[in-house]
């Protein structure tokens, strides 16, 4: 029964859905086949390269800008405004070979040619700029295994390393390394936020912040398909900021959508079955992607906790061993994601361990049997979790109830949860880690005990010399097989203590419009729309 309130909601969200797409035309015809439209529910708080911390402003960002490197979909090193590159014997220097047919996009700052090449003293500035305290990036890490770097000639760029760091390249290709123009960044200075100048596929038309954000074709754009055709194809991307996820989904639905991104659990029923294939109903209308993504959920365990279930070995094994993974998967994702029963480090990238972490609720019922008899006391532990992740958590608290293990829920906010667990005042929490850079030891250094929250991401405190020794080694080791080795046997160490608990491995999952094609998915969730056509 439709009440009065209930019919007045509906009339008001389709009042505002005319209006918002009265308003996004901006003389271009969103029906076209040439312009690609999606929703960011999360909105986008900066255009600037330097503040590509998450997925809502790196999206839009890699649509603007290039850095010196690239990734594939299987995330190997290509070219992109470095033509080539050598690397030292001993892993410390690298000299990158620039294009010289990079033009930034077009700008009255740039005077009367409205635009200029690219070079290496671009970079240079760049680079200072990134790691200038007074802009506080978020990404000035990057640059923390930097020692130089300098201008060889207008095209040659040479970065010199404090030490070896295999993984320096895939850092290279994140956003935050992207090439910008000084004298567009100093004329805006902090505004360049929302007046950004790249030298990406698109560039930016319109932003009308919380309503619409609308990029077009750069048609000067370097790069070329294996035909010869210069790309991208799409005319124009229409960025929509509706940030309720079922709106987006109806919207998504009637065709006003070309793709969304991730599984909500509000719809996830209505598009896969159980599983985790598209519903028949859907299969003339739209198509799914879907593979690994860099994402390990888990949840880590302080182990300065006061609380002696916390401390014991014994119940935090008991917890890796006692509940079905693949069930939870099943159950909860309709398949979409893969168990973590192999260790921390996810599927797509090299390094993990081969060791299994089987379900065995005999074994966890003694485990938990032994530690009462031990300490006289049944094991209580609180779980810190945000909404989203709920039905998680009480899935957890459920299982674990049934070896033995009383598993209370805090809910708290996101905000408050990242902080709590920050300053380590959660004694178990659930948490996420997203490859920022693919390379397992992204993954590893959460247990370098060098790196303990506040300072860094080791938020357990995990704590084991012969680790510590091994992540070093692994760090000075060139020879990819050797280091995946070293990783490989990390990954067990740690595991064998179990400070942290994975849950699963997470999958990127997309749905399109049919008409929608040239769109690959990658490990890192990365949007690339350069390659994307409509038909």
């Amino acid at each position: 029964m439709i009440t009065g309130r209930h019919f007045a909601y509906i009339i008001s969200f389709f009042i505002f859905i005319v209006l918002f797409f009265n308003a996004c035309n901006d003389n271009i015809d969103l029906n076209t086949k040439k312009v690609f439209r999606y929703n960011e529910h999360r909105n986008v708080t900066s255009l600037d390269p330097a503040f590509a911390r998450n997925p809502q402003n790196i999206w839009p960002i890699n649509q603007l800008f290039n850095g010196l490197v690239q990734l594939d979909n299987d995330l190997n090193i290509k070219s992109e405004l470095a033509t080539s590159w050598k690397i030292s014997p001993d892993g410390l220097t690298y000299i990158f070979y620039l294009r010289k047919d990079v033009y930034f996009h077009e700008s009255p700052v740039f005077g009367k040619n409205r635009t200029r090449k690219v070079k290496a003293s671009d970079f240079i500035y760049s680079f200072n700029r990134l790691s200038d305290p007074k802009l506080a990036s978020p990404g000035s890490w990057v640059l923390h295994q930097v020692k130089e770097y300098k201008a060889l000639d207008e095209f040659s760029l040479l970065i010199k390393l404090k030490k070896p760091f295999p993984a320096f390249l895939g850092l290279l290709s994140m956003r935050y390394c992207a090439v910008v123009p000084k004298e567009v960044v100093e004329y805006f200075g902090t505004n360049f936020r929302s007046n950004p100048i790249g030298t990406g596929p698109f560039y930016l038309k319109r932003w009308d912040e919380n309503v619409k954000l609308v990029l077009r074709k750069n048609p000067t754009y370097f790069e070329f398909d294996s035909q010869g055709e210069r790309l991208p194809y799409l005319e124009s991307v229409a960025i929509q900021f509706i940030p309720d996820i079922q709106s987006e989904f109806m919207l998504f639905l009637q065709g006003k959508l070309d793709f969304i991104n991730s599984l909500d659990s509000s719809y996830k029923d209505e598009l896969l079955t159980p599983i985790g294939e598209l519903q028949p109903k859907y299969e003339e209308q739209l198509t799914m992607l879907k593979g690994p993504y860099l994402n390990t959920e888990y949840i880590g365990f302080y182990l300065e906790s006061s609380n002696p279930a916390i401390q014991s070995k014994k119940i935090r094994e008991a917890i890796n061993i006692g509940f079905d993974r693949k069930l939870m998967i099943a159950y909860l994702r309709n398949n979409i994601g893969y168990p973590a029963n192999k260790g921390f480090i996810p599927k797509g990238l090299q390094g993990r361990s081969l060791e299994p972490s089987p379900f065995n609720v005999v074994k966890a019922k003694k485990l938990v049997h032994d530690y009462q008899l031990e300490n006289k006391d049944k094991p209580s532990i609180t779980l810190s979790t945000d909404a989203n992740y709920l039905d998680l958590c009480e899935y957890l608290q459920q299982e674990l109830q049934k070896i033995g293990i009383d598993l209370k829920i805090e809910v708290m906010p996101s905000a408050s949860l990242r902080q709590a667990k920050s300053s380590g005042k959660l004694e178990l929490f659930r948490a996420s880690w997203i490859a920022d850079y693919p390379d397992a030891e992204n993954y590893l250094s959460l247990f370098n005990s060098k790196n303990f929250s506040p300072n860094g991401p080791n938020y357990t405190h995990f704590k084991n010399p012969t680790y510590d020794e091994l992540y070093l080694e692994a760090l000075s080791t060139v020879s990819n097989s050797l280091r995946y080795e070293k990783y490989r046997e990390m990954d067990a160490l740690a595991m064998k203590e179990f400070p942290i608990i994975p849950l699963y491995y997470d999958q990127v999952i997309r749905f399109l419009q049919k008409d929608v094609t040239g769109m690959e998915i990658n490990p890192i969730n990365l949007l690339v729309l350069k390659t994307v056509s409509k038909n």
